[in-house]
């Protein structure tokens, strides 16, 4: 259904302020040219700022900037109004609701022509610059962009440092005038450091105001154009847009006509708004693929977590130089993790408990020499070690009808992965994989490039539209944050682009509030791989000398298949240690991956979330409730279960005595029957969680 008005429509120079509302006029934008003609706008929620007078603009490498000297040619005013049916999603239908308005500017001195299109939501703002085709603005360079978002207080702040290569960090809770990346302890198991501002921040950033306003700042659809950061001016709460730049610091290479991404401010008094808004989705263009019956969502088990523990390694041979592995001089280690025999084990595993797939990683030459070097070619993604019969593996992964996900790190030398691309995939559909889990550890080849950079920016997407030719689903791990893409490109099935579950195996891990920001920030862009499910939280069970562990207890982790919305779900725990908690692993093999319908019921950014989710072509609903290091009790009605019907409620919660420092594996299943006008008490242990599933009584 599409439905489009356009309900004004103005000429002439004259005009020098627009004013546009969401379709609920709630929120109002408001734009003006200033005295010296720089584009300028306000935000205004239910009346009250958010924005306060905020410039635009485009800096130009070798020509005027396109920040001054305007004025109006034309102002256009519509309505839009759609519902359309992702693949596989939160939801089966999304609405697509929004007034927009196209400003045509011209710069006096140069007549160089600038759209600015703004369009508002019911949940917030989004704006992008437009560079029409013309005579003097063909082929340009961006040196920089200075949209600001000057804000109307010193706001709590969910944030991230500014680092070009990576997202992997915790996030850190403040005021806004106490951002300051130098005095974060960076001792997070991280290897790129690349933050050379102190105040720089990433998108997107999560706020809310004294007086209850929550306020999120992101893009979306980031195509052919570098990742945005922000500059933050801690002293007037003014944010100023930051664009990763290039080896020789140039920051986007264009030619018109063309479009930046969008600018998006979203805004709500209740934060289930935010965590449950598509507009970023709804920002990107609709789907290119014309098949898409070959995505679909898997969960899968994998030959991963036992690296990150200890008990194996990705490499054959150990700290030996990988070249000779080819020749068979080297002996293995003993301690390779992808060898023939222990896949069948793991397609054992996924047989047996109704698993679609299983990843299997450091299964080809190269892992010896990979990290840290800065080599041109390390892996040439077909070549498999003496101890893996791909042939053999392949084939008994078919006897037992089960799909293995193909590894392909890259060590970050992207021009190399360009190179052997088209045989990596051809070797995929050879051996008929439906999917490949891509990796990006390192520094970027070609020199000096960065992973938020343009250039990187275009492989990524370039490696998902390349993939849609072969028919495979894309799962990307530190690749920029997703911003939409995987609307136009639904077989970009997931991402990491965050700090995910396996810090908690060899770092300082990720803190108990961690898993409930990310529903506000990452995932806000696209599905998340984010690896739940461990359930041997303490990694003194494999090593009595360690003291790292998982910073949640073992109910949050089933909680997480719930909050943590992904199409591709991974049971990343060992085989060996779901088979000891038999009774807690069944929700994993229960929980639906693609749903009909989610309500977010409860949700506060860095304290607590809890949303229900209703399985795509079936009647049964699924609830994840989590929290942050603090205990937390609360009730919740049952009234989205269908009227007149009877569910058996199975619920997964934390013990009395559960804690996720000190108890985290205590945990408790009791079974209820309910109908849509019943309650549920919900009693989360600090660090905890419930997981609960409703299945229909017929």
């Amino acid at each position: 259904m599409r439905n489009v008005v356009v309900f004004l429509f103005l000429f002439g120079s004259f005009v020098n302020a627009q004013n546009i509302q969401s379709p609920s006029s709630k929120i109002a934008v408001n734009f003006k040219l200033t005295a010296s003609g720089q584009p300028a706008y306000t935000v205004n929620y239910n009346n009250k700022p958010v924005i306060f007078e905020s410039t635009l603009g485009i800096k130009l490498k070798d020509k005027p900037a396109l920040e001054a000297d305007f004025q109006i040619e034309n102002s256009k005013s519509t309505t839009f109004n759609e519902s359309w049916k992702p693949v596989l999603g939160e939801q089966s239908t999304i609405v697509n609701h929004y007034n927009e308005l196209i400003i045509s500017l011209i710069q006096k001195e140069t007549n160089v022509k600038l759209n600015l299109i703004f369009r508002v939501f019911d949940e917030g703002v989004a704006f992008r610059y437009d560079f029409p085709k013309q005579k003097d603005l063909n082929y340009f360079i961006i040196s920089d962009e200075v949209s600001q978002f000057n804000l109307a207080g010193n706001h709590k702040t969910f944030w991230l440092p500014g680092d070009y290569d990576s997202q992997e960090y915790p996030y850190t809770e403040s005021k806004f005038s106490d951002i300051d990346n130098s005095k974060l302890d960076l001792n997070n198991g991280i290897a790129l450091k690349t933050i050379k501002e102190k105040y720089r921040v990433q998108s997107p950033l999560m706020m809310k105001s004294t007086d209850g306003i929550y306020i999120n700042i992101f893009e979306a659809a980031v195509v052919n154009y570098p990742v945005m950061h922000l500059n933050v001016d801690v002293i007037n709460y003014k944010l100023t847009s930051h664009l990763v730049p290039n080896a020789i610091g140039d920051k986007a290479y264009l030619q018109a006509p063309c479009v930046s991404p969008w600018r998006t401010i979203m805004i709500s008094d209740d934060a289930r708004d935010i965590v449950a808004s598509k507009m970023i989705l709804n920002l990107n263009e609709p789907c290119k693929i014309d098949d898409t019956s070959y995505i679909k969502p898997m969960k899968y088990v994998g030959i991963w977590w036992e690296m990150h523990v200890g008990k194996s390694t990705w490499d054959y041979a150990g700290s030996q130089n990988a070249q000779n592995v080819l020749t068979k001089d080297l002996l293995p280690s003993g301690k390779h993790g992808a060898t023939t025999e222990n896949t069948k084990r793991y397609i054992d595993f996924a047989a047996k408990n109704g698993f679609d797939g299983v990843l299997v990683e450091g299964w080809n030459v190269g892992w010896e020499d990979w990290f840290g070097n800065w080599k041109e070619e390390v892996f040439d993604f077909t070549t498999p070690y003496p101890d893996f019969d791909i042939d053999a593996v392949t084939a008994y992964a078919k006897s037992k009808n089960v799909q293995l996900i193909m590894h392909n790190e890259t060590s970050g030398s992207v021009a190399n992965y360009e190179r052997h691309l088209d045989r990596a995939f051809d070797l995929m559909k050879k051996y008929d994989y439906p999917a490949v889990k891509t990796g990006y550890v390192g520094k970027i080849i070609p020199r000096g490039e960065f992973h938020d950079g343009q250039t990187m920016v275009n492989h990524f997407n370039f490696v998902a539209r390349r993939a849609a030719d072969y028919k495979l689903m894309v799962n990307s791990h530190e690749s920029s944050r997703p911003t939409g893409y995987s609307r136009t490109y639904p077989n970009y099935i997931a991402a990491e682009a965050a700090r995910g579950n396996e810090f908690n195996a060899w770092s300082t891990g990720n803190p108990p509030m961690h898993e409930t920001i990310l529903p506000f920030t990452r995932l806000l862009g696209g599905p998340m791989d984010y690896t739940p499910g461990i359930f041997e939280i303490k990694m003194s069970y494999y090593d009595k000398t360690k003291t790292e562990q998982v910073h949640t207890t073992l109910a949050k982790q089933l909680a997480l298949y719930v909050t943590m919305y992904s199409p591709l779900q991974m049971a990343a725990d060992l085989p060996e240690n779901y088979e000891k908690y038999p009774d807690a692993f069944q929700f994993i093999k229960d929980v639906a991956v693609d749903w009909q319908d989610s309500k977010y019921l409860e949700a506060e950014p860095g304290d607590y979330l809890t949303v229900v989710r209703k399985a795509k072509n079936s009647e049964k609903w699924f609830l994840g409730a989590i929290t942050d290091e603090n205990a937390r009790k609360s009730e919740i009605k049952l009234d989205f279960l269908t009227k007149g019907k009877k569910y058996k409620a199975i619920i997964y919660e934390d013990a009395k005595d559960a804690d996720w420092k000190n108890n985290p594996i205590a945990y408790k299943i009791s079974t209820i029957e309910v109908n849509s006008k019943s309650k549920i008490k919900l009693n989360l242990a600090p660090g905890g969680g419930t997981a609960i599933s409703f299945e229909p009584i017929n």
